[in-house]
């Protein structure tokens, strides 16, 4: 499991004081508006950032970092990523999940692997989980209760229901 999250990225200047607006990936802005730092990561460069203030709405929220004082400034940031700690992430609810603690799953159909989750997308309805097949190709599964079991994370395993949906 990874220990740090890529939580949202910084789209545009916010204003005329260096804030920016910041797209978050979960839709949830409580754990980030108690964040102190974050760190910023682009084409393999990373900077940590003091946090001066934050506020919005998920569609609208932003960020003002210590020494982005100018909205030239704050421009030379968009596209950097956000980065947190796995403690300092959205919050989960029972029987929610990361989707990178996902990745990586090994399927299983009737007892006997079939792949392992390559990852989860978002479709119109909800959630897709994409299986790429041990016999080659991939399939899209809804991630819903009557085509999934229980996802077991210790064992890195879940049980695919509706062996159907592979056709």
């Amino acid at each position: 499991m990874l220990d740090t999250f890529v939580v949202g990225v910084v789209r545009a200047v916010f204003g005329l004081n260096g804030r920016v607006k910041v797209l978050t990936f979960s839709g949830e802005i409580d754990h980030l508006e108690e964040l102190e730092t974050v760190v910023l990561r682009k084409d393999g460069v990373e900077k940590q950032m003091v946090i001066e203030e934050t506020g919005g709405a998920p569609n609208s929220f932003f960020m003002k970092f210590k020494g982005i004082d100018t909205p030239e400034a704050a421009k030379s940031l968009t596209g950097w990523e956000l980065v947190v700690s796995r403690d300092a992430a959205a919050y989960l609810d029972d029987n929610e999940f990361y989707v990178e603690d996902l990745r990586g799953i090994e399927v299983t159909l009737d007892g006997a692997r079939i792949g392992q989750i390559s990852d989860v997308v978002e479709g119109g309805g909800g959630q897709l989980i994409d299986i790429a097949l041990d016999a080659g190709g991939s399939r899209l599964v809804p991630f819903r209760n009557e085509f999934f079991g229980d996802v077991d994370m210790e064992g890195r395993k879940i049980v695919l229901l509706a062996g159907w949906m592979l056709e």
